[in-house]
């Protein structure tokens, strides 16, 4: 199929993208997933606005506290090294196993956080992270955490006149674990889970749940928690993601 028709906005700057949504336009950054909706009409907007481009979302820094990249960086870019990443390269290791090359190169980490899919790695990575995203909007700049932003499947707490600018993540010296069931190298998961072991806590994120992350802390990070109907392999994902971090099982 093809796409309904839409027309596309231009524009160079944060405000006037942020000016053309509140006339309805629909953001686009690297089209990886909105492409494909457009494609089969699953979404129809009047108007695009892309902002892939844009410099004010294309930035990445990093202080003493935090990382923070631009909401239009590509998962390609943290894959390369092109940005700050956490100790260890974590970022750069979930970067890497997204998808393919090819939508490596064009899909970005705002977008991947906005689609909210269940069983993409960025937001079960970042909710386990407690990373937060920095959201523009008519009365100024907001901050959610990537754990209140996911709602469920493919909803978030974005208003349709916010863009999202960027993405802080707390840096730690603690222990990273991740895992995630796949048929094959590139596809979407039927279970992940990712963990962060510090220590005086832990924290891990379950995704592919059908929902928004089911988030565990403290003694609920155990693969024992997951007992209910369907929640085996989630549950083989978490002990292989403790194990990796260096935890107890």
């Amino acid at each position: 199929m093809k796409a309904a028709a839409f027309e596309v906005e231009p524009c160079a700057t944060l405000d006037a993208a942020l000016a053309a949504t509140r006339r309805g336009a629909r953001v686009l950054a690297g089209g990886q997933s909105l492409g494909p909706m457009l494609n089969l009409r699953v979404a129809r907007p009047g108007a695009l606005v892309t902002v892939a481009r844009l410099a004010d979302l294309n930035g990445a820094s990093e202080d003493a506290e935090f990382v923070t990249l631009g909401a239009a960086v590509t998962h390609a870019a943290i894959e390369d090294g092109r940005t700050p990443d956490l100790a260890g390269g974590v970022l750069r290791r979930i970067a890497g196993g997204i998808a393919y090359r090819a939508v490596r190169n064009r899909g970005t980490i705002g977008g991947s956080l906005c689609h909210a899919d269940p069983a993409a790695d960025w937001v079960t990575t970042l909710t386990a992270l407690a990373a937060s995203l920095i959201i523009a909007g008519v009365g100024g700049r907001r901050e959610a955490r990537v754990q209140d932003f996911v709602r469920g499947v493919y909803q978030t707490t974005l208003a349709a006149d916010e863009i999202v600018c960027a993405i802080r993540i707390p840096k730690t010296q603690g222990r990273f674990g991740y895992y995630k069931f796949c048929r094959k190298p590139g596809e979407f998961a039927h279970a992940m889970a990712a963990v962060l072991v510090e220590k005086t806590r832990r924290r891990a994120a379950i995704g592919a749940t059908g929902g928004a992350p089911l988030l565990l802390e403290g003694e609920a990070v155990s693969p024992q928690r997951l007992r209910g109907e369907g929640q085996a392999l989630a549950a083989v994902a978490l002990a292989r993601a403790l194990l990796e971090a260096g935890a107890e099982v």
